[in-house]
């Protein structure tokens, strides 16, 4: 059966491959992989079915499967859709636009003051093992987790990150959000992950953190209760047991 291709349903190929290429990324990041090979395995039972042996009986059958199962996609892939969607609307050509209108743009020294004083207070709490969640905002708007918390609204200010965590502080369990290079809000709940492939070692705070960087494009900054180490969760994927010197450069360049 000799098949024949025009322009475009190369394009067609082309775009479909990069969307596959993206989702694969992100079901690798979020630990759900095999259930991509699932959905990618039934695709071609159908194509191979319908589409080239010509087999009307078995393809008939998929093909009902398959109008079915794009609704249970959409179930089950929802979180890694929304972050498709972030990842189209929310790059980083879009800032250009809005810096022509922002008349406030702050200039380096104050934001590296504010990146430096999250820093020091990392290393602080680190030495003493104070458990602590940083969730930094980029493009997506947290309103809705911040809200879960006490709005305070206020100035970054080592002390100040260093009291709210402070174990006996009531609001030392929950998260602090950062927006507009403001503290907005403490003892924030965020998303849990349920990637199995989170070491045991670690507990809820790296699970909240991983979840948040799922779902939203936030950094967010943990600080272990139990060993001190500081790790930073971002598109969803943690890296542990970083140095003050990397949460520097990796705070200083995703919130240019």
């Amino acid at each position: 059966m000799m098949l024949s291709f025009g322009i475009k349903d190369i394009v067609d190929i082309l775009i479909v491959a990069l969307m596959l290429y993206y989702l694969y990324r992100l079901m690798k990041n979020s630990g759900t992989l095999s259930l991509f090979y699932g959905v990618l395995a039934f695709i071609a039972i159908w194509v191979i079915s319908f589409e080239i042996f010509n087999m009307r009986l078995t393809g008939t059958i998929v093909d009902k499967f398959m109008s079915i199962g794009l609704i249970v996609l959409v179930i089950l892939f929802q979180d890694q859709i929304k972050r498709f969607l972030i990842y189209i609307g929310s790059r980083g050509r879009w800032t250009v636009f809005r810096k022509l209108f922002r008349h406030h743009e702050d200039n380096e020294e104050q934001e590296h003051s504010r990146v430096m004083s999250v820093v020091y207070a990392c290393m602080s709490m680190a030495k003493s093992k104070t458990g602590a969640l940083i969730v930094f905002q980029r493009k997506v708007p947290l309103a809705d987790y911040e809200n879960t918390g006490d709005i305070i609204d206020a100035d970054i200010n080592v002390r100040l990150i260093e009291n709210i965590f402070f174990k006996n502080s009531p609001l030392h369990d929950g998260a602090m959000i950062i927006a507009d290079r403001r503290i907005k809000s403490v003892g924030c709940i965020l998303p849990v992950s349920h990637d199995m492939n989170i070491p045991k070692s670690l507990g809820l705070r790296h699970r909240a953190a991983l979840g948040m960087s799922q779902v939203t494009d936030a950094i967010c900054v943990i600080v272990s209760e139990e060993t001190g180490g500081i790790s930073v969760a971002r598109d969803g994927s943690l890296s542990v047991k970083i140095s003050p010197m990397d949460l520097e450069h990796i705070l200083s360049s995703a919130l240019k």
